[in-house]
């Protein structure tokens, strides 16, 4: 029995060549196509959430992934082809199939035999046609469909190159259906326009060629493209520069450079350019060296050069040695080629630019000035009248209508003080963009074969267009290498600006440019700024790097951004500043090589405790966590009151903003062995990252650092970077709960687990002498213990820990240690209960923590519930409710969620299912596994009260699954139990004499002690 798939087209599945049903889940047709487009390469979970869940990848939870696997092994298991295998580890999954099993795969080993024709044969439409929630613009996909673009391409190509109507005819019906399946791809249009044309059927590729004009004016507001333009010309047998070319006219120049053939992407910036010129206006393509100022401006000159018959001028201003040209020489150059007799040229500046403004007045003329200096330099340069609106560069070729000159400047500069002029700020190729660039260098059927190869070449590059041209012209030039040995020879950051250089070309020549014209201080400044791995930064922390006032470092950094050395972030008043990745590495260099290790050192020391003090101030006004602040004797460099005052005025808003960049530097601060640091800034955001739910961070930062730790011995570092992923693991791991990947667990149950890490904490702050964290790690036991159904000793273990806070004058320790007395008497005293949740509250409220308040009045408003007084208790939830959304704080919306769930289906409210849900959508996102069981719970019981006894089962199975993984006795027991009520309604008598049996044995048998 032998299994094959289809891709290029809607998705198929066929055994022994007949075809199979789908699955009949979205999700699982999704999961299966991603994993055959990734030809046997392993994809992690987080790629296949955005590859197949799209936009709503944010939303779901990487449970959903590991469930949809576990479902479609199921499935293609049940076909019993051997050769079939997904495969997953802690990497991701891959799927292994039969040679010649999916279409894909022949489809490329005829196109490499040099067949067009046997492998487009195999085309049945887009690729994965029919997957709407799939994500069509990851490389994955684009990459395919680029390969049977250029394939197509290719066939059209042969078939054209014979000259023979028949290989026309043959070869037009690919072309065609590539060309109805992506109406806007012009050079597919285009090649479909000649093929017609070859077979004699000018007048349906004229009709064609309207039709495309017609789509691309309504739709996107643009004219076709040069190539498509050529052949329509070709087809009215039209030459308009000829026609004019008659004695008496003027000279007509056409001084532009070769439009580049890979030129990809900047269809927006295209187009402002082009309105610009269209409405009077100079557009100003501004940007850092290398990224494609110059490619943009030519590509845009082409575009719209049928529109200016009367010449097209160009100019390299940058002139020799970086010097700027001289104006005078450019205007002579322009005059004689605009026929001006030689012997005639005026002497002075003033009489040429005149002269040139007359010889331009009235003419349909385009002037392109590259690499402009500044304004002084193009102002001799501009026509006395700029093009009106008249000049519409959206008009038909053959209608110009009253136009004048037009002109397009590119400059490193925005030259802002320059009247009439529109700024297109150029910045790097998005990475789809970037990778469609490397295959029209390279060839697509190599960047098609190494996908994930390409990827990370185009990703190391930074999707700057020089540094991917550099990178395809290497690979070009060596056809024997893979991708992946440059993307092997790139990762290494002391050779990437090395790598990045082929001929003449080189990324370091460009950022060169900028650097030399910076003033000492200001060199200084940007060569500390690039040791910081920090993805941004903000003024006050260039001036904590560089040692001086903020103002100061300020006016450096405007003078980086004018010499496109530097980009802005944000928005006032919290604007940042960035690196392209290629900058910082010249930056870094240049630091290296000037600076004294010393002084790199100080400025990053300067910059991390500038970090850690602002952090350790904020994260004492964010109601998270109530751990004890536990903080180590990593210096702290100061900023002035007024500073701080401003930036911690609202911390939680501080935090959106630095949170990317204090991870960044505790990870560095650790790789630099600065440990005090490095886990100090880690242990500062644990609260943050609580409330906003930002539990990989979390748990990614403390592993890393904790290594640092416990590689330097720093004891009391171990012992706090524990503590907080103890906390983070036990709650908020990925999928089912338990997370095998810390080396904490040793794959047990979750809360099995966390008793034993907890004790083993406890021990580690005794160790160090830190009583407060001693109770914090009594009441993570606790809570371990509680689970187990070992009550008495969790009561022990929290009553020791509320000695220990209320000694050691830590309330929020305290709060805790009454919450989990409260937990640990719910099952046998509802009025201790609630004492001790009523003594949370106060000790909550006290310490001014909103969070923890919160929590309390959701833990007692479930009490109240539990004890009858349904009234009192919603009214808590709700308020709980209400405070966790006001916070954003998604954890505690969904235990309130879920409590108000609980009570509604207790009182028969019809709210529960949609409130129920709710908590699980949350769950699932975020990877709550105590939420997520719950949640399933609910909706099983809610389902079984209705008569829906499979969906009843299946989320009371997965609800159970969870609960295993988890380790809570009593919870698992009460799923069991109520899955052997949906078993039994089911008529499925067996099924439920085993769950109950569990659940009884469950409650009978009391778990051992220590």
């Amino acid at each position: 029995m032998t299994m094959t798939f289809g891709l290029l087209g809607p998705l198929t599945v066929a055994v022994d060549s007949e075809p199979q049903a789908l699955p009949r889940a979205a999700v699982l047709r999704g999961l299966l196509g991603a994993l055959l487009l990734a030809e046997g390469e392993r994809l992690p979970v987080g790629r296949l959430l955005e590859l197949v869940w799209a936009e709503q990848a944010e939303r779901i939870g990487r449970g959903a992934v590991h469930t949809g696997m576990s479902r479609l092994r199921t499935w293609l298991g049940g076909f019993g082809d051997e050769t079939v295998v997904l495969e997953s580890d802690a990497q991701g999954y891959r799927l292994l199939t039969g040679p010649d099993a999916v279409d894909l795969g022949r489809f490329r080993r005829l196109a490499a035999d040099g067949d067009p024709a046997a492998a487009i044969a195999l085309r049945r439409g887009p690729v994965l046609a029919g997957l709407e929630r799939m994500n069509r613009e990851d490389p994955l996909l684009t990459c395919v469909e680029g390969a049977v673009r250029a394939t197509v391409l290719t066939l059209a190509g042969d078939a054209l190159a014979t000259g023979t109507p028949d290989a026309a005819r043959a070869a037009a019906p690919a072309v065609t259906a590539l060309a109805e399946d992506h109406p806007f791809d012009e050079p597919v249009h285009a090649a479909m326009l000649e093929l017609l044309a070859a077979d004699g059927r000018s007048a349906e590729a004229l009709r064609r060629f309207q039709s495309l004009r017609r789509r691309l004016s309504e739709e996107l507001g643009i004219e076709p493209g040069e190539q498509a333009q050529t052949v329509f010309l070709a087809l009215l047998a039209h030459d308009r520069e000829g026609a004019r070319s008659t004695p008496g006219h003027p000279r007509v120049p056409s001084q532009l450079p070769r439009d580049l053939p890979d030129f990809t992407g900047r269809d927006e910036q295209v187009r402002l350019a082009l309105d610009a010129m269209a409405a009077g206006l100079v557009p100003v393509i501004a940007g850092m060296g290398g990224i494609g100022k110059t490619a943009l401006a030519v590509h845009t000159a082409h575009r719209a050069a049928a529109d200016y018959p009367d010449g097209r001028l160009y100019a390299d201003l940058r002139g020799v040695d970086e010097t700027p040209a001289d104006p005078g020489r450019v205007l002579a150059a322009f005059l004689r080629a605009l026929g001006a007799d030689p012997r005639e040229i005026p002497a002075s500046l003033d009489e040429r630019s005149a002269l040139y403004r007359t010889l331009l007045a009235g003419r349909r003329t385009l002037v392109l000035l590259d690499n402009a200096a500044d304004e002084r330099q193009i102002g001799p340069l501009l026509p006395g009248t700029p093009a009106g609106p008249a000049t519409v560069a959206r008009q038909s070729p053959a209608d110009h209508g009253d136009a004048r000159p037009a002109v397009l400047v590119t400059s490193r500069t925005p030259l802002t003080a320059l009247p009439g002029t529109r700024l297109i700020d150029l910045h790097e190729l998005d990475a789809p963009h970037a990778r469609t660039m490397l295959g029209r260098i390279l060839g697509d059927h190599r960047v098609a074969a190494e996908p994930v190869a390409a990827a990370q070449i185009v990703e190391l590059c930074g999707g700057m267009p020089l540094a991917v041209r550099i990178a395809g012209a290497r690979l070009a030039a060596r056809p024997r290498w893979t991708l992946a040995r440059l993307a092997h020879l790139l990762r290494d950051e002391r050779r990437r600006l090395d790598e990045l250089a082929a001929g003449n070309l080189a990324v370091r020549a460009g950022f060169a440019v900028g650097y030399a014209r910076l003033s000492e201080p200001t060199r200084r400044t940007f060569r500390l700024l690039g040791l910081l791995d920090a993805p941004d930064f903000a003024p006050w922390a260039a001036a904590a790097m560089a040692d001086i006032p903020v103002e100061q470092a300020e006016q450096q950094l405007e003078e980086l951004i004018d010499a496109q050395l530097l980009q802005e972030t944000g928005t006032e008043p919290h604007l940042r500043y960035r690196f392209h990745d290629l900058v910082r590495l010249y930056a870094r260099e240049h630091a290296e090589a000037t600076d004294e290790p010393a002084a790199r050192t100080a400025a990053l020391a300067r910059a991390f405790g500038a970090w850690l003090r602002l952090a350790e101030q904020a994260a004492d006004q964010v109601p998270g966590p109530c751990f004890a602040p536990i903080h180590g004797p990593a210096p702290r460099h100061p900023l002035p009151s007024a500073v701080t005052a401003r930036l911690l005025d609202d911390p939680m808003a501080w935090f959106d903003a630095e949170q990317p960049a204090l991870n960044a530097s505790a990870r560095q601060a650790a790789a630099l062995r600065m440990v005090p640091l490095a886990w100090d800034l880690a242990a500062c955001q644990e609260k943050y990252c609580d409330v906003r739910g930002l539990y990989d961070d979390w748990r990614t930062t403390h592993r890393t650092v904790l290594q640092a730790c416990r590689a330097a011995g720093d004891d009391l570092g171990t012992a706090v970077l524990t503590r907080g992923l103890i906390e983070v693991t036990t709650w908020t791991a990925p999928g089912d709960g338990a997370d095998t990947t810390d080396d904490l667990a040793d794959g047990t149950q979750t809360m099995v687990a966390l008793a034993d890490r907890a004790r083993r904490l406890h021990g580690m702050f005794e160790q160090v002498r830190e009583p407060r964290g001693a109770s914090d790690a009594l009441v993570l036991a606790a809570w371990g213990l509680v689970a187990q159904g070992r009550e008495p000793e969790a009561l022990d273990a929290a009553h020791r820990a509320l000695e220990l806070a209320t000694a050691h004058d830590h309330p929020g320790g305290q709060a805790r240690a009454h919450q989990i007395i409260a937990v640990a008497h719910n099952e046998t005293d509802l009025d201790r209960t609630i004492e001790h949740l009523t003594e949370t509250l106060r000790l909550a409220r006290l310490i001014g923590n909103t969070r923890f308040e919160a929590t309390a009045i959701q833990f007692l408003g479930a009490a109240h519930a539990r004890a009858g007084q349904t009234e009192r208790g919603g009214e808590l939830l709700t308020r709980s409710l209400a405070m966790a959304r006001s916070l954003d704080d998604r954890y505690v919306e969904a235990f309130s969620l879920l409590y108000l769930a609980t009570l509604y289906a207790a009182t028969g409210d019809d709210r529960a299912r949609d409130t129920a849900e709710a908590a699980l959508a949350i769950a699932r996102r975020f990877d709550l596994g105590h939420h997520l069981a719950q949640a399933l719970g609910i909706l099983g019981g809610l389902d079984l009260a209705a008569g829906h006894h499979a969906s009843a089962i299946a989320h009371l199975e997965e609800s159970v699954l969870v609960w295993r993984a988890r380790g809570w006795r009593s919870f698992l027991a009460e799923a069991l139990r109520a899955l052997g009520r949906a078993y039994q309604a089911a008529g499925l008598p067996d099924s439920a004499a085993r769950v109950l049996a569990e659940a009884r044995e469950l409650g009978d048998t009391q778990p051992s002690g220590h």
